[in-house]
């Protein structure tokens, strides 16, 4: 799957692809922490769904025994997984997630392998001595991730329809979209959580085709916010 791919008048505008690892969160309703880590240089794509249970294809309505969570590619080189798992601590409280009982919403780490296990209880075990409650999160490992509807795909970006129009001149589908670099990006700027000079400033950064990356950021300083 492509990261960053566009339609043809901006073929190009592609991230590199190699070394990639996953991280699959829960830190209650999943739309925040879809804009919060899509905010950050070295996320390359994120989204949102239902993981950590046995249910067999859950849906919003019938989650069963899964939680919200966010799974999210990331560029180690850029950002490792403990600057993640410091991002994922100090932005919600283990211990009472949007004040709702029960497994929807719950401070949850699905590891992918014993390098990221290993990585959750050394980082624990440093926050542990600041006094924090990092304890309190569920940590087991990862088996299955299942998409959340369309609708709930980078929600905060979706509230501006002039940014979805805009973009859609860029991918030619709404999959495409929403599994892009650059909505990950602009959902964490319709969130609050960056700024379009910061955006812009990265994308300046980015090895891609010249040509392609002006296009993008002419287009994203055109978007009435």
């Amino acid at each position: 799957m492509n990261d960053c791919h566009v339609g043809k008048e901006t073929a190009g505008l592609t991230l590199p692809q190699s070394n990639l690892q996953t991280a699959t969160l829960g830190m209650g309703c999943f739309w925040s922490p879809d804009a919060l880590f899509g905010h950050l240089p070295g996320v390359i794509r994120t989204r949102v769904g239902y993981a950590g249970g046995r249910t067999e294809q859950p849906t919003y309505r019938e989650m069963g025994d899964h939680s919200e969570t966010v799974e999210l590619e990331f560029d180690p080189g850029v950002i490792t997984f403990e600057d993640i798992l410091d991002v994922f601590w100090n932005n919600h409280n283990p211990v009472n997630i949007n004040g709702y009982k029960g497994r929807q919403y719950l401070s949850l780490i699905l590891y992918h392998n014993r390098e990221q296990q290993d990585a959750v209880q050394a980082v624990i075990s440093r926050r542990k001595k600041q006094g924090s409650t990092e304890t309190e999160t569920e940590v087991a490992p990862y088996s299955i991730f299942y998409p959340a509807e369309e609708r709930h795909q980078k929600y905060y970006l979706k509230r501006f329809p002039d940014a979805v129009d805009k973009l859609g001149t860029l991918y030619p589908s709404n999959h495409e979209l929403v599994n892009s670099t650059l909505a990950a990006r602009l959902n964490g700027l319709a969130k609050g959580y960056t700024s379009l000079e910061r955006v812009a400033g990265e994308i300046k950064q980015w090895p891609v085709e010249p040509e392609a990356r002006q296009k993008v950021l002419d287009l994203i300083r055109r978007i009435r916010w």
